[in-house]
Order: C-alpha cells, then structure tokens, then sequence
C-alpha cells in the first residue's frame, strides 16, 4: 500500500475512496505495464483536443476562495475564547466536502473574461469584478489577490510541470511521468453519464512533488479524451503546513472534440503550528461561454500589459454578483461581513488586528479612514554603525486622501556619535491619480528631492533600506562612510507590459568621513568634491509579478526573467568635478526550474567604464557586511577589497527541495531542503584609473582603511555555500567559505549566515 494509508475501498490494491493509489507488495514495472502506454496516448493526443489550437479561443471565469477554521468545535467554550467570541458559534458552516464543521473568515471573488488569439500570439484576462470580505480586510485587495493566485495557480494537467505552493509538482501526464510515477488501469466507472476508464498514478518516492489520484478518460474514444481528474499529495510530501490537498478538475468535450475546462475545485487544509486550530482553504473557479470567435473587446488583444481591471471592478453592486456567481458558497459566508463587525467590537481582535496591520504596512496611519500621512517605515526607527553609533531616524509620506497625483516622503536621522543630522524629502507629481500612495505599479512621474545622509562605500543593500534595524549587527567594522549631499530630479516611465524607463540628474557632493579621506596623488587633501550625475535606466521583466509595499516592490516569485541596462554620465569640470565618467552597467536574471527537483536563481552582471575616473566612480562588488543572508552581495567580502573598471560578476543559486533528503530514513521526516550558492566576481583595473600608476595628480588615492587589491591577479574572488532550507520550517542556514584570495589580511575565509525563509 502507498506509504501512511489505510484501504478503505480497493480493487485489484488500489485505493479509489480517497483517490490513494497503493498497491500490494508485488513488484512494480513500467515495462510492459499497459497502463504507462495508456498514460504516453493521454499525453499524446493533447493536441487534438486543445482548444487554443484554434485561431481565436475566450471564456468567462467566476472564482470563489473561501479561508476558515476546519473543524470547528461549536460546543466547545475554549473553542471561542470563553465567552468573548461565544457569537462565533452562529457563523458556523459545515463543509460540503469534509461535512465537518467550518467557522468562514474570508471570502473572495472575481469575475473575469479570457481572451486569447493565437497568432500573432495573445493573451489577455479583462477582470469585470472583485469583492472580498473577512479576516484579511487589513491588507492590500492587489497584493492578497496576487499572492493568492500565485500560491494556488490554476492547474493544467498537459503541462510537464504543474506550479503550485510555490513549487512545481511532475504533472502525472508529464514526459518523465513513467520514471517518476506508478500507474495502473484500475476499473471503470461512469462520469456524467459516460462510460470512462479510471487511470489511477502515485508517485514512486511519497515525499516529492508529485500527485497520487485518478484520471478518467472516456472509453472506446480514440483521441483519448480526459472527463474528470481527481488528485492529491502524499502525506509524506515535502510540503510545509499543507495536511491535506484535493484538487477536483471537470472537462466537457465540444462539437469539434476541443478540451473545454468546466470546473477546477481545490481543497486545502493547512496546521501553521502544532496546537493551533487547523485552516481550509478552498478555491473553486467555474468556466462558461466558451468562444472561438474573436471578442468583442478586440481592443485589447494589442494593448500592452496581460490583465487589465475595469474602473468599477471593486463597486460591483449585488446584483452584478447575484447573476455572475456560477458556484454558490456556504450560507455564513454570506454573513462574514457581520461577523467581522461583531469581532472587532471585542478589544482583543480589534487591537490585535490594528497592530497585525502595522506590521504587515510597516507604516502607522494617522487617521482611521482617509490617513492623509503614514509614519514610518517602522524597521528604520533605531539602527546603528560604526560612524553614527546610534542612530534614530523618524519619516512618512503623504497618501492620495490628500492628493490623488502629488506626493510627498522623507525622513529626518540623527547619529549620536557623529551628532549630525540627516534627512531626506522629495516630492513626486504623477501623470495619472493614484489609489493611495506614490509607488504603485504602473509610475509615470516627476521626482524632485534633497538628500544628505551617509554613503557606505562598497555596500548596497538592494532589498532593505541601509538602515534596517535588523542590519545593526555587522561581522566587522566599516569605517569605508562619507557623508553624501544630493539634490535630484528624475523621470520615471512605467509601461502595462513590465518595460520601464528612468531619466535622472543628481548634483553630488561627497564629504570625506572620519575615517574615509579624500587624498591626491599629488598628496594634497580635500575634504569635498562635487560632481553632476546623469543617468539612464531601462528595465524589461515580462509577466513579473509582485507585493507593491508604500516603499519598495517584493517578488512574488522570481520566474520572470529581468534584464536591466543603465549608463551614467559625469561631465568633467561640471560644478567643479576633477573627473568624468563614463559607467555602463548590464545585469541578467531568471529563474529556472527543474521540475520537481528545485530550481536555480541565476544572475549575471557585468559592467566597463569608459575613460579615466577615481575610485569613488568605479566598480567594486557588494560586500554583505551583516550575519543575514542578502541577494547580490557577497558575504566574506570587505568594502572595498576589490575595484575595477570592467567587471563581470555572477551569483548562482540551486534549491534542491529535499533532492537527497527526500530519499534518506528517518532525516525526510524532517523536511531538510538542500541549498547551494556559488558566486564570484571578476575585474579589470587599467593603469590610467589607478592611483598607484597614473600620470597627473588629479585621481584619489585608494583609501587607507580600505584593503584594496587594485588590480586582480586574473583570478576571479569566489564563493561558495551550502546550507539547509527549511529549519523549523522558517530558517535558512548556510555556511560559506572563500575559494580565492584566502590570505588577505583582516578577511573572513568563512562564517555562518542565517535568514528567515518561509515557504510551502
């Protein structure tokens, strides 16, 4: 029998009641075994039955997801929190899959058009309406419906790989389906009045990504033409909080035999930690006018971007839903709205709520409704380094409730050690009104800011601000910080299809530090210089996806590819500048899958400047001077240790989920996921940009605090790592060692890093 799973109605050993195949002790083979052929015809007719085969293909959708406690114990007081919560025994459902008690929290819905042409190739989904209500009111509608359907994408059976939980499960009609699967011919059965043949499948090892289940395909049909598909995962899976997953998918052939999906229904229920009450999740989403004609919307087959929301999409009234609602939810969760009235009328939800809302914004509102300024963000309040000591630092900005299209930010820091203040504001008019804040997708405005704060050399946190409090705790002192006046003025263009464009000027002036001097190589000091600064960016990253916070953008995942191109300019002589520069920059990223066996992270950079420049101006790699583990920085590395004029880096990352783990007694229950990093960088210094070698005393010396290397030996400086993902369920731990130039002075040549890593 398949690993954990008692019988509960078999034939011929397979398990058809809970859609488990097991089977008796007998040995299994793919060859000969008449089921694999069956499976190889499955996959082989996909095509017939396709309907994107078609020139023009369009459907609607309705998609319900409903979130709630499974389980629920009405008659039990603990239950509902002794009395305060004794209502939530009103709001109790009972499931129609499990018929056990459920306690609805959340409910959301979307009503949608797909429209898709296949040459030139389009594809396009138009969202008429969304409604949501419940538990996670608090949070951005965009970001939890992005998540949501990047967590529990639609599922189609004819892929090789099947994304889900932010993993890719082997579809059981995949190519490596007869190496990764078990397959049987098990019985016969009738599904909507037709005669089908069952096809059940379990995976080989029960601990990956695969499914176990049934496909039912219609019988005596030749082009082997699927009706129904019932499946699941193991309870051995690789798989984080998830108890139980079922996903029910319904298909209706049409007059020309195309596959047209009527239903795909998942049930999931999920244990986040042991003792706390258990959640369902269930998305169910409903297809209809199925068309092969062009849409009457054909406007958009050609319009930059890939979904498009219409301007009422979140006032639908009533009866809008009344009429589009093709799946009908359990009774309560029609009352969710009343329930969430009741629980924020008790102190402990409400308030608890309030703070859970703070934490996820990372800023304070100032108004209960129609906030027209956010204090924050939060994680930036206390800090401190090697210059400022500590370091206080208070901000916010302004929301649209104020004014739709100009917007305002900025901050004021102080460092009792240097005791100098600092501070930041800019203004932003936008071209088009804003919901709330100035950084949702897409932008196209004018920035104009003053900035002076301090400028840590060779350190770029590119996914954190610099003085995230979490980033106080450093490996080493950093003494390689300036002082950075700034004044600039930027444009900002963001179009639908992900291609963005930035033109910007800063007029800079740098003020040595403490420690950080600024020295000729004629040996007269300075303590400031000036320098104009245009720049041009573009960026392309197709079908990216992401969590819009009020400061930066948060991959969701990082299956899009970006390219990134940008090039500045430095005029010499211009507000008194010793130097110019000519700066190119080009970097590569994706990610790639291998379906069930993880996936890599994969960056390339690369960079030339073009003429003479001091150091300040030139390239160095990103040195990671904290414990945490940060994406393009290395982590052995000092400020400073490397500089070039030319450059080519590259940081690799391979998550195995479990590939060796899975298959070793005992250590899979622990749910280990191997993970392993390799990056290096490569540069290049010409005797015309160092210091040590240059005619003229205009350059700047290399720092003395800095351990710089001027020039490579043409050995690149490499890292490698290895760690174990998944430690608790929430911990990346790595240790990392120097491949090269392990005996630099006042170096580490290795060390362990930590993040906290959360994941499915």
């Amino acid at each position: 029998m398949a690993d954990g799973i008692e019988p509960t109605d078999t034939l011929h050993g397979v398990v058809l009641k809970e859609i488990v195949v097991g089977r008796t002790k007998e040995h299994y083979t793919k060859r000969g075994n008449p089921a694999v052929e069956f499976v190889t015809k499955i996959r082989g007719a996909r095509d017939k039955h396709d309907p994107r085969r078609h020139p023009y293909y369009g459907y609607s959708k309705y998609e319900r997801m409903s979130l709630g406690i499974n389980n629920f114990q009405v008659g039990d007081s603990s239950s509902t929190g002794g009395g305060r919560f004794d209502f939530l025994r009103e709001h109790a459902d009972t499931s129609d899959v499990t018929g056990l008690p459920i306690l609805p929290l959340s409910v959301k819905e979307k009503v949608a058009d797909i429209l898709y042409r296949r040459d030139p190739h389009s594809e396009k989904q138009y969202v008429r309406g969304l409604k949501r209500a419940g538990i996670d009111e608090f949070a951005d509608l965009d970001n939890v419906q992005a998540i949501m359907e990047d967590v529990f994408k639609e599922i189609d059976l004819y892929e090789d790989d099947i994304p889900l939980l932010r993993n890719r499960f082997v579809s059981p009609l995949s190519r490596i389906g007869p190496d990764f699967y078990k397959y049987f011919l098990t019985d016969t059965t009738v599904v909507d009045g037709v005669k089908c043949v069952v096809l059940s499948f379990a995976p080989r090892n029960p601990a990956t990504f695969g499914f176990l289940g049934r496909i039912y395909v219609e019988a005596g049909d030749t082009t082997m033409f699927v009706r129904k598909v019932d499946m699941g995962v193991s309870p051995t899976v690789n798989l984080n909080f998830v108890d139980r997953l079922r996903i029910n998918q319904t298909y209706e052939k049409s007059s020309d035999g195309s596959r047209l999906k009527t239903l795909d229904d998942m049930n999931i229920d999920f244990s986040l930690m042991n003792g706390m009450p258990e959640i369902y999740v269930r998305r169910t989403t409903s297809y209809g006018n199925h068309s092969f004609q062009s849409s009457p919307n054909a406007e958009l087959y050609d319009r930059l971007g890939d979904e498009f929301v219409a301007d009422d999409a979140y006032e639908r009234a009533d009866d809008f839903w009344e009429q589009k609602r093709q799946v009908k939810g359990g009774y309560n969760e029609g009352r969710i709205p009343l329930l969430m009235q009741r629980l924020r009328d008790v102190p402990v939800y409400k308030y608890g709520e309030m703070a859970l809302r703070i934490f996820v914004k990372g800023y304070v509102s100032t108004a209960k409704t129609d906030s027209k300024f956010d204090i924050g963000p939060l994680n930036t309040f206390i800090s401190g380094n090697s210059i400022e000591g500590l370091r206080l630092r208070a901000g916010g900005l302004t929301t649209a409730n104020l004014s739709p299209r100009l917007f305002g930010r900025g901050y004021v820091a102080y460092g009792f050690k240097d005791r100098k203040w600092k501070y930041n504001a800019e203004i932003e008019y936008s071209f088009h009104d804003k919901k709330y804040h100035s950084r949702e997708f897409p932008i196209h405005s004018i920035v104009v800011g003053e900035k002076y704060d301090i400028d840590q050399l060779g350190q770029s946190y590119m996914f954190t601000n610099a003085d995230n409090m979490f980033l106080s705790l450093k490996r080493g002192s950093n003494h390689l910080i300036g002082y950075k006046r700034e004044s600039r003025i930027a444009y900002n263009l963001e179009l639908q299809n992900h291609f963005s464009f930035l033109m910007e000027g800063n007029a800079i002036g740098m003020d040595n530090g403490p420690f950080l001097k600024f020295v000729f190589t004629d040996g007269h000091e300075t303590g400031h210089y000036n320098q104009l600064s245009l720049r041009l960016k573009v960026r392309f990253s197709p079908g990216e996806k992401f969590i819009q916070t009020k400061s930066d953008r948060i991959p969701i995942n990082r299956d899009a590819p970006e390219i990134i191109l940008s090039h500045e300019y430095v005029p010499k002589g211009v507000f008194g500048a010793p130097w110019g520069v000519n700066r190119t920059e080009l970097s590569l990223q994706k990610r790639f899958w291998f379906s069930a066996f993880g996936y890599a992270d994969v960056m390339l950079k690369g960079g030339y400047v073009w003429g003479r420049t001091s150091f300040p101006n030139l390239m160095y790699p990103n040195a990671n001077m904290s414990y945490t583990i940060q994406r393009e920085s290395f982590s052995l590395l000092s400020p400073l240790e490397f500089m070039g004029d030319r450059y080519v880096s590259w940081f690799v990352t391979y998550w195995a989920n479990g590939l060796i783990f899975n298959n070793i007694p005992f250590v899979k229950k622990l749910k280990l996921r191997e993970v392993i990093g390799f990056r290096g960088w490569l540069g290049g210094l010409k005797s015309e940009n160092n210091p040590d070698m240059a005619s003229g005393g205009w350059l700047l010396r290399f720092p003395e605090e800095a351990n710089t290397i001027s020039s490579m030996n043409g050995t690149p400086y490499m890292e490698i790592s290895a760690g174990l993902d998944n430690v608790f369920r929430c911990l990346r731990i790595d240790y990392v060692w120097r491949l090269t130039y392990k005996n630099v002075p006042c170096t580490d040549r290795s060390g362990l890093r930590v993040a906290l890593h959360l994941t499915f």
